[in-house]
């Protein structure tokens, strides 16, 4: 294909992700307050956590758990935005399908098996981080209210509080996916188990670092809780990768290329060939020649 073929062909796909991901959006915007199936509306799923606090912890004006909306159509925009989240996981198959559909074309078999696998674990993390996300919010939720006793209760507004969900979710469910990052680059002989076994205080740390930064919330339920999924799933990872390069030096000793760099110039032997020297008979021709 020509580079206007690749153009063409890159807009196709990007319209009918963005077409399926539209859809989904007002999908979402519906579903917010009306529940399909008998399915709890996204407005309740989203309210859980905080209607899990204690009803002297909370704003209830008419007897219900509900939001403060202090700005003209703001509810209107957070229907939007939740929507478009869900828009967006929903029809995540169809946009990772077109966008699996483009770059497949410059894929080898086993570069295809790989990626596909690398997409369904990737997904399945991803949701992983974003339910652990979710049990956790109530008890980050009543661990901060706690702090003012009876003399404060919690009246978050719709604004703040869907933008805090929809954070945490997402962070919780991107960071799930560096174990999966370390199998790849671990897989491309970048890094090797025996650097993680050296480096695991290092990266342990790091990781409790980077969940202390990372988590919008002041509360210890949320690091810690991200930290130690963290820690367990950089454990799995290594064990992963632990197994590859013992299948890898397996397979090197088999074909004896074992501690053989594979930078290292292969073996050659300088002393030259003897040529042979006999004469040979002067070709013979026929008279045609």
């Amino acid at each position: 294909m020509t580079i206007i073929d690749h153009l063409f062909e890159l807009r196709y796909r990007l319209g009918v992700a963005m077409t399926a991901v539209i859809i989904g959006a007002i999908l979402g915007f519906i579903w917010f307050s009306t529940a399909p199936f008998g399915w709890p509306t996204l407005g309740d799923v989203l309210l859980g956590p905080y209607c899990a606090l204690p009803v002297e912890q909370r704003l209830s004006p008419n007897g219900t758990c509900q939001l403060l909306q202090t700005e003209p159509f703001e509810i209107f925009m957070l229907r939007m935005k939740v929507g478009l989240s869900v828009g967006a996981i929903l029809f995540s198959p169809v946009w990772l399908y077109q966008l699996w559909a483009f770059i497949t074309p410059g894929l080898y078999l086993k570069e295809r098996k790989f990626a596909r696998s690398f997409v369904f674990f990737a997904t399945i993390l991803f949701v992983a981080g974003a339910v652990l996300a979710y049990y956790i919010v109530p008890e980050a939720l009543s661990f901060m209210a706690g702090f003012g006793g009876e003399a404060f209760f919690t009246a978050l507004t719709g604004g703040k509080y869907i933008n805090f969900m929809l954070l945490l979710l997402v962070i919780f469910g991107v960071s799930f996916e560096l174990p999966l990052i370390l199998v790849m680059l671990n897989r491309a002989g970048v890094v090797t188990y025996e650097k993680l076994r050296r480096w695991w205080r290092g990266l342990v740390f790091a990781l409790f670092v980077f969940a202390a930064i990372a988590t919008p919330g002041q509360d210890p339920f949320s690091m810690l809780a991200l930290s130690a999924a963290l820690s367990l799933l950089f454990l799995i990872a290594a064990l992963i990768c632990r197994s590859h390069d013992r299948r890898k030096a397996k397979k090197l000793a088999a074909e004896g290329l074992t501690g053989v760099g594979l930078d290292e110039a292969s073996d050659i032997d300088p002393v030259a060939s003897t040529l042979d020297t006999t004469p040979s008979a002067p070709p013979k021709h026929d008279d045609v020649t």
